[in-house]
């Protein structure tokens, strides 16, 4: 049995607890997940014992290889409507869709051609790939080489009067040579007062002595996302900064020991939150400590205030403490973290120094 068909009787089994006669997957990612299918235009329709992709003539050959365990039905246009009607054909009386990912428009075609159908929201789909199987695991762990490299490369970049830009550049062009598809995301290196912007976008600012700098970067190989973040200084750093890259680093490697299966979420975040705050900073903390990661780059679990979820094993999550200062600048350490029974291991391999690193 292949992968895909796995992840389908899994899938299956929820739809036929939910009461759901059949499935339309939209989003891109979980196309992707559940048959293996890469191209820019594609949907599937899932019952108890058919499965389709709906594609057009750009993807005939490239269904034909990537998804063996699908029909492919070949279609010109309006790519949900003909979903919708493919269901009908199917005889199907309750119908699942994504709620998330369909636009308003996208959900009036699908019940537009289901006819008589009942539509209801599911989204199953993303609760079975937040547990990353082994395979996915490793695929995980070499997009997680390729940003540590890509990292230390960028590190060697940092000197007075280097480009935000130019250092992104630099980092970007290593990781796809050593074997990256892409990155995950647009690299942020933020300099100086902009470090105190989360998601910073790369400038044209030159580095400048006693500078903090924020290097957000992530690597995508085999379809599989990382993420990383690390905090550094530029010439000199003065206490100001030194206390607060300190007390963001308390904060992170508390929170990564206190990753395990069965923990709440919101209690997870709340370590590292709790003694951001103790040290006067709880205002300058204000997105959540992390999030899952895999074929997206932020996907569940999440780790934020309010989250009741608990963690399971084959979760892979950041662990992401910050202090933002306006006018000041800001820090960031990221690691990513594969969650297990007795504990979690951290995949990430670029170096996180205790005290501030100045460059």
């Amino acid at each position: 049995m292949s992968v895909y068909a796995e992840r389908l009787a899994r899938l299956r089994e929820h739809l036929a607890q939910d009461g759901v006669a059949a499935i339309a997957v939209s989003n891109p990612s979980n196309v992707f997940y559940l048959s293996g299918f890469r191209g820019s235009s594609g949907a599937l329709l899932i019952s108890g014992d058919r499965a389709a992709l709906f594609s057009d003539f750009r993807y005939r050959l490239q269904a034909k290889e990537q998804t063996p365990d699908y029909e492919f039905i070949e279609i010109p246009k309006r790519l949900i409507c003909h979903l919708g009607g493919q269901a009908k054909a199917w005889g199907i009386r309750r119908l699942g869709y994504e709620a998330g990912h369909l636009t308003c428009e996208a959900r009036g075609q699908l019940a537009e051609g289901a006819g008589d159908a009942e539509l209801t929201p599911s989204s199953p789909v993303e609760n079975l790939r937040a547990a990353k199987s082994p395979d996915e695991v490793e695929l995980i762990r070499e997009a997680v080489r390729l940003a540590d490299e890509a990292m230390e490369h960028m590190v060697g970049a940092l000197r007075l009067g280097a480009v935000e830009r130019e250092i992104a550049f630099e980092g970007e062009f290593h990781m796809r040579r050593t074997g990256a598809e892409a990155a995950s995301f647009n690299f942020i290196v933020a300099s100086g007062p902009r470090s105190a912007l989360p998601h910073a976008e790369t400038t044209n600012r030159r580095l400048q002595p006693g500078d903090l700098v924020v290097i957000d970067i992530g690597a995508r190989a085999h379809g599989y996302c990382s993420d990383v973040t690390r905090t550094f200084a530029i010439g000199s750093a003065d206490e100001r900064a030194r206390e607060v890259y300190s007390t963001v680093y308390r904060a992170q490697r508390a929170a990564a020991a206190a990753v395990r299966a069965g923990a709440v979420c919101m209690e997870v975040d709340a370590v590292a939150r709790s003694i951001i705050a103790d040290a006067g900073y709880g205002e300058a903390f204000g997105h959540g400590l992390g999030h899952g990661v895999g074929i997206d780059v932020h996907e569940a679990p999440r780790l934020t205030k309010g989250e009741e979820a608990r963690l399971s094993a084959g979760n892979i999550v950041t662990v992401e403490p910050g202090i933002y200062l306006e006018g000041f600048g800001g820090v960031r350490l990221e690691d990513m973290v594969l969650v297990g029974e007795d504990g979690a291991e951290t995949l990430t391999g670029s170096p996180m120094a205790d005290e501030l690193p100045v460059i």
